[in-house]
């Protein structure tokens, strides 16, 4: 087994995070339909044998935020005018009435989750109606979940009691980093304190899973301010927690992330530093690594789905549950019926605009081929359980010797294990895992980026 720094300095190259596959910047757009959606939709949306309808998931992006946090690489909107509220809520509402109709049978809702933005920009009366109309036109599925991205900030007990009436069980608040100094480069000054009281009155109100977003390679964050923060977050003992590693993508992101110089950012080697450190001080206080940058608590349903081997990953994240179509509603949303993706327009003139005239506001898409479809699910089984295998009929393609002599390296390294049709990513090679998947992405293999489009992948 090599020693980290050296494995660092070979495998941290660009790569995707591996929400989809194919990833979007190799969607083929140009074959994409409005039309060629909706069909796979269809697809996606069968009967099963019990009559019943295929239960769906709800992506909504509420992108208003009040100001710019500058590692954020979300769309999103920076006002202080509240007046925006009401029109996009009519405008989402429109959207799922134009997929109610598309679809032609009743929408059973099992997830739902609010993202932004920042959700909680909206008052709790408004997100009362955006949830009235939409089951106006949608069921709850039994044993549906319900969750909401909180800012610690603006998050009152008035949005924690609204939404939790109208069936939300889980929040995620944005933490980040307890540190100043950090909190005053990235735009983002909450003390823990707040974060503490919006912590307690979610668990006071009936939230049954609370979970914390922490990140690890800010500009100016040392070892120092990782140790302090995990510390902090294990006070409060969230049940779910993402411990992500800063993308820096100024490139694709613009302004938003220009705020500091690459100067002031940890190396590659510090910031592999400080994953290990907080991973092992999560793991020492008996939360349980969940695929890739995630924790839960043995209790919460992350850490049962690992178990029972139902853990899935999309486009939100990692989820307990699967269902074959996740309809993505507002600006930049992205939509997936198992066998297309669609992602909408990213400017709200665009999307007043296309809804305006009867329009689903979808800028483009990418529809599945029968090989994307098996790369799909190899890439889904290592980013959800560190391992895939090609047993079965079903699960086999002709490039899987090229694929495995990509991984020899790998496997000389320790990083990973070769059996007899099947790769096991060792527990060194778990912060790996995205260059595991890299040789498996058969389109970013025959076609190398040109231009960096992807963050690092350590």
């Amino acid at each position: 087994m090599k020693n980290e720094s050296y494995l660092i300095s070979k495998y941290n190259v660009p790569g995707p995070r591996y929400t989809s596959y194919p990833t979007v910047p190799y969607w083929e757009k140009e074959d994409f339909t409005v039309d060629g959606w909706k069909d796979s939709l269809l697809k996606g949306f069968c009967f099963r044998k019990s009559g019943k309808p295929t239960s769906i998931s709800l992506y909504i992006h509420l992108p208003f935020c009040e100001s710019m946090c500058t590692f954020c690489g979300c769309t999103k909107r920076i006002t202080k005018n509240h007046t925006v509220e009401i029109p996009y809520i009519k405008a989402l509402l429109k959207e799922l009435a134009m997929y109610r109709k598309a679809l032609g049978n009743p929408l059973i809702i099992q997830q739902l989750h609010l993202g932004g933005g920042t959700p909680t920009f909206f008052s709790a009366e408004n997100l009362e109606g955006l949830l009235m109309g939409i089951f106006k036109v949608a069921d709850k599925a039994q044993n549906a979940e319900f969750s909401f991205e909180g800012h610690p900030n603006n998050t009152t007990r008035e949005h924690l009691i609204t939404l939790n009436r109208n069936g939300f069980t889980r929040v995620c608040y944005g933490v980040q980093d307890y540190n100043e100094t950090v909190q005053i480069a990235i735009n983002r000054v909450q003390p823990f304190e707040n974060v503490e009281q919006a912590t307690v009155q979610a668990r006071e109100t009936g939230y049954t899973s609370v979970g914390h977003d922490i990140i690890f390679g800010l500009p100016f964050q040392t070892m120092e301010h990782v140790e302090h923060t995990i510390n902090q977050t294990i006070k409060l003992i969230p049940d779910r927690i993402a411990y992500y590693s800063y993308a820096h993508v100024p490139w694709i992101k613009g302004n938003g992330q220009r705020g500091y110089n690459d100067a002031d950012l940890p190396s590659a080697d510090q910031k592999r530093r400080q994953y290990e450190k907080g991973k092992q001080l999560l793991l020492n206080a008996g939360y349980l690594e969940i695929g890739m940058d995630h924790f839960a608590l043995p209790t919460d349903d992350l850490s049962k789905a690992l178990e029972r081997q139902t853990l899935h990953r999309n486009f939100m994240g990692y989820t307990a549950s699967k269902t074959e179509i996740m309809i993505g509603l507002g600006v930049s949303a992205i939509g997936d019926s198992w066998y297309g993706f669609a992602q909408n327009v990213k400017t709200l003139k665009e999307y007043y605009e296309l809804l305006r005239n009867d329009h689903l506001p979808i800028q483009h898409g990418h529809l599945l081929n029968a090989e994307d479809l098996i790369i799909r699910r190899h890439i889904l089984n290592l980013m959800c359980h560190f391992e895939t295998s090609w047993e079965s009929e079903d699960l086999q393609i002709p490039q899987i010797a090229e694929i495995l002599n990509q991984l020899s390296e790998m496997e000389s390294d320790g990083l990973i294990k070769i059996g007899d049709q099947r790769l096991k990513i060792t527990e060194a090679g778990k912060p790996y895992v995205r260059n595991v998947c890299l040789p498996f992405d058969l389109r970013l293999q025959r076609k190398k980026p040109e231009t960096r489009l992807f963050s690092m992948t350590v």
